[in-house]
């Protein structure tokens, strides 16, 4: 068990979260989870609901003095983004997660967290088993799958949730309160390729890594490279090689921080590709949409890859070469889509200039019979996600790729009168002498689903500070965790 006695209740509530951090809840892989929390409901005798998509509803009858308030709904997502550190003895599809205290922090040991959206379980699971907390009637409301398209939100009925006021706790910075945010989809490319019998007398396991990474829409205006990206364009200036595997990145909504391959080419194949990336990390950290060889001269504003990405490295090793590689068409034909793909900023908020209006994030790449690439396509503007999406489709047809999308979502658009806002906004000025920040996001949340389902819903998403989320570097404060507690107990108290 944890240990955090400096804090009042603070082992009690992380002992909710290490309980289900034991079981894998990798997104697609929420069965168990939500099993574990059907089972939690049971045992105390509370109202559970439980659809085909592992969409789990719990219900609390408010405390007395309280039973003429409006339920509040205390609502997350079961599955997190499973990523682990290369070579760990871990499976995250069999394996629970190892918890560790880090000072201030929780993290675990090789892996990404799941603070994301661990937090929203732990702190219901606080309010469902409590005794002694005062707070109207209560639903927690658990989705599956948000991370790969909101799809528990997309499927939920809207008869199965009761209440009109929500609090999403699937943000990632104490004392801001969220009120809107953009819209996405997934989107999917994938090209045909074409194998044949090895011809090189070398072969050689390459391995970049060490880049950044992080959520692609909360980290996607920070200038942070792409692994599969920078891997291509790498290879973009060295002809004389076939790749016979490849692959890069976890998730659709988690910038890659590694890619591999292994590539058949000459004896100076690992020279030639160390002098290509010492020339990359004097270019930009993320490129224009030009090879960075026909690069004429640098952007005077933007940051070179060795500034922004100063830890990237790459390994080289040299392995039997297989008997296939893809052919000289399909090498040529493969690193050119993924150099001709866009991936990062498209357009900034002409309204909110801090504030990213719309991106795209080449999340994830695999190489089988078919070359696969996943995309998170993000915009606050209807038509700017469409037409980002277009001009998708048409790189896939230039490269006889078939184009497919998944998981779309819609914007969650700022709401004026917010009674939920006004007390959450209150509260915290009470608590702590100042007022939170109230913003609208680059990243998506299920609250568009939500308002779109549950006519006059009311809802405000808030979270602790959690770092790096999607990485293995993930980390939750345990200071902040427990402030977010006792103001959501207060807000219970005032709404």
């Amino acid at each position: 068990m944890l240990s955090i006695p400096e804090y009042k209740d603070a082992e009690r509530l992380f002992s909710y979260f290490e309980a289900f951090s034991k079981i894998p809840h990798g997104s697609g892989n929420t069965r168990a989870i939500a099993d574990f929390f059907v089972g939690f409901a049971k045992e105390r005798g509370l109202d559970c609901y439980r659809d085909e998509s592992d969409n789990v509803v719990i219900r609390k009858g408010a405390t007395p003095g309280y039973e003429d308030r409006p339920t509040v709904i205390i609502q997350g997502h079961l599955d997190m983004v499973a990523v682990k550190k290369s070579g760990a003895d871990i499976d995250m599809e069999r394996d629970g997660l190892t918890l560790y205290r880090d000072g201030d922090f929780i993290r675990a040991k090789d892996t990404s967290l799941g603070g994301d959206d661990g937090v929203a379980l732990m702190y219901a699971m606080a309010l469902l088993d409590s005794k002694d907390i005062p707070h109207p009637a209560i639903e927690a409301v658990f989705t599956s799958d948000e991370e790969v398209g909101l799809l528990g939100a997309t499927a939920i009925k809207p008869e199965a949730i009761k209440g009109r006021l929500l609090i999403n706790v699937d943000s990632d910075a104490e004392g801001i309160l969220t009120v809107g945010c953009a819209g996405g989809v997934r989107s999917d490319i994938a090209m045909p390729v074409s194998y044949e019998e090895n011809r090189y007398p070398k072969a050689y396991r390459v391995r970049l890594y060490g880049f950044k990474g992080g959520h692609s829409g909360i980290e996607i205006d920070k200038g942070r490279a792409n692994a599969i990206k920078v891997f291509a364009e790498l290879h973009n200036c060295i002809f004389d090689m076939r790749i016979a595997e490849m692959s890069g990145g976890n998730a659709d909504n988690a910038i890659p921080r590694e890619c591999g391959a292994i590539i058949c080419a000459g004896e100076d194949y690992p020279e030639k590709l160390k002098v290509m990336l010492e020339k990359r990390r004097g270019m930009l950290a993320v490129m224009p949409d030009v090879p960075f060889n026909e690069l004429k001269e640098m952007d005077k504003n933007g940051k070179t890859l060795a500034e922004l990405e100063p830890d990237v490295n790459i390994e080289i090793c040299e392995v039997e070469p297989p008997k296939m590689a893809l052919d000289e068409g399909s090498t040529e034909q493969l690193i050119a889509l993924l150099v001709s793909l866009p991936s990062g900023v498209m357009a900034m908020s002409k309204a909110l200039p801090d504030l990213v209006e719309t991106s795209l994030n080449m999340g994830m790449f695999s190489l089988g019979e078919r070359a696969c690439v996943s995309f998170s396509v993000r915009s606050a503007v209807g038509e700017e996600k469409k037409r980002l999406c277009k001009r998708l489709h048409e790189i896939a047809d230039k490269y006889n790729a078939d184009y497919s999308e998944r998981g779309a979502y819609p914007a969650w658009e700022y709401r004026e009168d917010s009674h939920l806002r006004d007390v959450m906004v209150d509260v915290y000025k009470r608590m702590y002498g100042n007022s939170p920040k109230v913003v609208t996001i680059h990243a998506g949340l299920e609250c568009g689903l939500f308002a779109e389902k549950l006519e006059g819903l009311d809802c405000v998403p808030i979270g602790p500070d959690n770092y790096d989320i999607h990485t293995t570097e993930e980390r939750l404060s345990i200071s902040s965790s427990v402030r977010v507690w006792e103001y959501i107990k207060e807000i219970l108290k005032e709404i």
